[in-house]
């Protein structure tokens, strides 16, 4: 499936559109740690082009430091990833249909960000796997040298993701394994840094979230912590949210074994989150 070019205004990436033949609204994709946008068209099953056969125009792009975009290789501060994204949103505030937002793993920590800061004009956010709780189990004082390792070396190698953690399907995980455009090494220190810093900032700002949200977590998450997603269920004030924790599944649910589920969870959720025609 072949993508169009998008740019995002102010922001250096690579940005891409799958468009719908008759698009009931639009999502946009933010791909998490190591990954790059392309990656959900073949692998995690076929969601893109799911979505567009659903009626949903896909926007996305390759975050800082991944992909096609320039940077050095997975060396981010999250706050800048964050003013992507909501440069991004901005950009696509002129689509006459409903905006979603979907975002997994370090890009569900992004987005998470973007709405606490900023929930104009968004329909629906879908967070699968997100990076909410960072760093729960490190010894505070690893933490408070964390920010002062990141600005000295900010691309020295910290914390080993182990791609075992990733699916319990073995293929899934041999073909994350030979893709040679996803990055294969250890959290640089401004990574790990800053996402731990924001994921910490954005607590005391949940209890304002209004806006209707899905997130889906594996209980046996090796890289992504699943208790943040239940913390965060019960922070947010939204009357319309859901928190689907898959008995069992690994960190990549889409390349895991309940992945027909979860892909139809994802599309449902969307699709009653439309409006009709004739309804405003």
């Amino acid at each position: 499936m072949q993508s169009q070019i998008w740019s995002v205004p102010g922001a250096p990436v690579e940005g891409y559109v799958w468009p719908a033949a008759h698009a009931r609204g639009a999502v946009l994709l933010a791909h998490g740690f190591g990954e790059y946008a392309g990656r959900y068209v073949e692998r995690y099953h076929a969601l893109i082009p799911t979505l567009v056969g659903a009626g949903f125009t896909v926007y996305a792009y390759d975050q800082r430091g991944h992909g096609r975009s320039g940077g050095r290789r997975a060396v981010v501060d999250l706050t800048q990833l964050v003013e992507d994204h909501l440069k991004a949103r901005e950009a696509l505030r002129s689509l006459s249909g409903p905006l979603f937002l979907l975002g997994h793993s370090m890009g569900g920590l992004v987005t998470a960000a973007s709405v606490a800061r900023d929930p104009r004009g968004v329909a629906g956010v879908v967070l699968t796997s997100p990076a909410l709780l960072v760093g729960k189990n490190e010894r505070p004082w690893l933490k408070r040298l964390a920010p002062v390792v990141a600005r000295v070396a900010p691309g020295l190698k910290t914390t080993a993701l182990p791609t075992g953690g990733l699916s319990r399907l073995a293929e899934e995980v041999s073909a994350y394994e030979a893709d040679e455009t996803m990055y294969h090494g250890h959290v640089p220190a401004l990574t790990g840094a800053s996402m731990l810093r924001l994921s910490e900032s954005l607590w005391p700002h949940y209890a304002r979230w209004r806006v209707p949200t899905l997130v889906l977590h594996g209980s046996e998450d090796q890289l992504t912590d699943p208790r943040g997603s239940q913390r965060f269920a019960e922070a947010i004030a939204s009357p319309d949210k859901t928190l689907h924790l898959v008995q069992g599944g690994y960190h990549e649910l889409l390349n895991d074994e309940p992945r027909e589920d979860i892909r139809r969870r994802i599309v449902e959720w969307l699709q009653a989150r439309v409006p009709q025609e004739g309804q405003s």
